[in-house]
């Protein structure tokens, strides 16, 4: 991480001691060499949805994660968890999915038994997806359907995904494995969407946005600082984003996947105009 400063509430979830945190620049080989000393496993998490000046997705989805894993097996590490994306291919029209693939490749020439993971949307507490669209539905009166909202999802739980990690670096039958996650039901975007107002209690138009209005919209949103939506995320957004028939996944490592209407009223409560304590109109 390059600011360890900003993960000190991952401190206290562990005993004394147990959790340490080091910076590591992952675009430089002496830094990840340094932070690799020693381990038996190593997990690397590193993705990134829209690019600004050396943090671009080349650097950080194929040539950092081809570091990691040739500096792993230089090390002896025993286990590598590289986690990819659902829809990772060298044929996707983003560079996003592009550049996923290109990772997942240059990890396997590295560390052939490395572990992969595919995950779909993931979400939990600190999520980027439902908790930006709940944020979106509290400041604006309409929340846009790109594409009429047709495409799909798979949301995953971030502790299914954390439970899945933990099995498969302590089962070397995984070793070379690929893993798609997803979660119990697809939905749809505007299902989605539907979920968040209801779980947010607010009611809002849902408007559907042609893909060529959307370009147009994710050229303009893509300039911000901190972009709302970018031309790339709007390729992400023409395919679905669904586990693979045949595909390993959750229910191969014994794991029954959450529904995302069992978590997400924990912690969308938040947006609510009176809270957590708000009561559910009639």
């Amino acid at each position: 991480m390059s600011k360890p400063n900003l993960a000190h509430f991952l401190l206290p979830m562990g005993r004394v001691s147990q959790i340490q945190l080091l910076k590591a620049n992952v675009r430089d080989d002496g830094a990840v060499d340094g932070a690799l000393r020693g381990a038996h496993a190593a997990i690397n998490l590193i993705g990134i949805l829209s690019q600004s000046g050396n943090q671009n997705f080349r650097a950080l989805h194929a040539e950092a994660a081809e570091r990691i894993a040739r500096l792993s097996a230089a090390h002896g590490v025993a286990r590598l968890l590289h986690v990819s994306a659902l829809g990772a291919s060298p044929n996707s029209p983003s560079l996003y999915a592009q550049t996923k693939a290109q990772g997942e490749e240059r990890v396997r020439q590295a560390f052939p038994g490395a572990t992969i993971f595919r995950p779909s949307v993931v979400f939990g507490p600190e999520d980027d997806f439902f908790n930006r669209f709940a944020w979106l539905a509290r400041l604006s009166p309409a929340l846009p359907l790109i594409g009429g909202g047709r495409m799909a999802f798979q949301p995953v739980y971030v502790g299914d995904v954390a439970e899945a990690a933990k099995r498969v670096l302590n089962d070397s039958g995984t070793a070379g494995k690929t893993y798609e996650l997803g979660g119990p039901e697809t939905m749809s975007f505007k299902a989605v969407m539907q979920l968040v107002l209801k779980e947010t209690h607010r009611k809002r138009l849902l408007m559907p946005v042609p893909f060529a209005i959307a370009r147009i919209q994710a050229a303009v949103l893509g300039l911000l600082p901190k972009p709302l939506l970018t031309l790339d995320q709007l390729r992400l957004l023409e395919s679905d984003n669904v586990v693979s028939d045949g595909a390993l996944g959750l229910k191969d490592l014994a794991i029954a996947p959450t529904a995302a209407e069992a978590i997400i009223p924990s912690y969308l409560w938040r947006f609510r105009k009176h809270g957590e304590f708000e009561p559910v109109a009639p």
